[in-house]
């Protein structure tokens, strides 16, 4: 009896507690104050391959019926989607007739051209109003509750003064020397970051946000645990994924960093090969993924094998990675 007490003692309440209200409250504006409903929406929110089918049919629409403000709503209304469909379309016409297809693009780019930049109408419906601001005060709780289950995670420890993983890692990416790539004639990078793993880190998964000096969105890039092996806490980590992602390619780049033992191990390899291109990673080497638009320069500034009953060089005691972004030329 004496056991549990002391147990229930040691749990964090407070943060329990914090995330059940967050949840409680967020379900009870979601669900009953202010339910979102949902109604009249454009294209824009199909799936790509709808879109597609979508534009099609305008398409033809247009061949029977030329009317340039229809023809123009109907693209407009698919939204971002619209300049790939097109595409599609482009490359593939199926049934449509490529003259037309060659038509109604000329019609699209001349008419938008010639507009000024869009305006967004501000008129919206109070339906929409409670539910952008329901949607805001349920990201708010997330990203409060995010918070707290990060800074408990960072410094749950701290008071019975033990040093988690995590602190490690920060305290080694902190201390860590970002390379000077204008001192070996390249041009400075987009953004430059140093990320650190250390064994005990079991939720280990570090993202990344890139963006124009203006605050355009170009994509994001990160790594995190992609493979362990043996049994038992705390995880044994054996590979590594490292992704790119850029918003003008539909495909995101991404390559695993292997332990020597992994790198050489068939079964591993099996498992891993859909994922990526397979690296085995050394110190100081380097790892290039590139996308349409975007390059990321991967350097393994400092690697520790652990040391235990599993094979040598099997699984990482710290791996700190420098990560460099540059638009791609050409």
């Amino acid at each position: 009896m004496q056991f549990i007490v002391a147990l229930l003692k040691k749990l964090p309440f407070l943060p329990i507690l914090l995330f059940i209200g967050g949840v409680a409250i967020g379900l009870l504006f979601g669900w009953v104050i202010s339910p979102v409903k949902f109604v009249d929406a454009t294209p824009a929110y199909l799936r790509a391959d709808i879109q597609e089918d979508y534009l099609r049919m305008a398409i033809d629409s247009f061949r029977l019926n030329q009317d340039p403000n229809l023809a123009v709503q109907r693209w407009q209304s698919l939204g971002t989607g619209a300049q790939q469909a097109f595409a599609n379309i482009q490359a593939n016409p199926k049934t449509a007739e490529p003259a037309v297809v060659k038509q109604y693009g000329e019609l699209i780019t001349k008419v938008l051209s010639s507009q000024p930049s869009a305006t967004v109408d501000t008129t919206t419906s109070s339906t929409t109003k409670n539910s952008i601001i329901i949607g805001a005060i349920i990201l708010v709780l997330g990203v409060v509750g995010a918070g707290g289950f990060y800074m408990y995670r960072l410094l749950g420890k701290r008071g019975s003064g033990e040093v988690t993983p995590t602190m490690q890692a920060v305290e080694i990416s902190r201390n860590a020397e970002k390379t000077n790539f204008e001192q070996l004639g390249l041009a400075p990078p987009i953004t430059q970051t140093m990320t650190t793993y250390v064994l005990g880190d079991d939720l280990y998964d570090e993202s990344f946000s890139i963006d124009t000096q203006a605050g355009e969105f170009m994509g994001e890039y990160g790594v995190g645990v992609s493979e362990a092996i043996g049994v038992g806490d705390p995880k044994k980590v054996t590979a590594l994924e490292i992704w790119l992602f850029d918003k003008n390619d539909i495909k995101t780049a991404t390559k695993v960093l292997m332990s020597q033992h992994a790198f050489n191990d068939p079964g591993i390899r099996a498992r891993l090969e859909p994922k990526g291109e397979l690296v085995v990673v050394s110190p100081q080497s380097q790892v290039l993924l590139e996308t349409a638009t975007l390059q990321l320069l991967a350097t393994v500034v400092d690697l520790e094998y652990g040391r235990g009953p599993l094979p040598a060089d099997s699984y990482f005691e710290r791996i700190t990675l420098e990560l460099a972004i540059w638009p791609r030329q050409g």
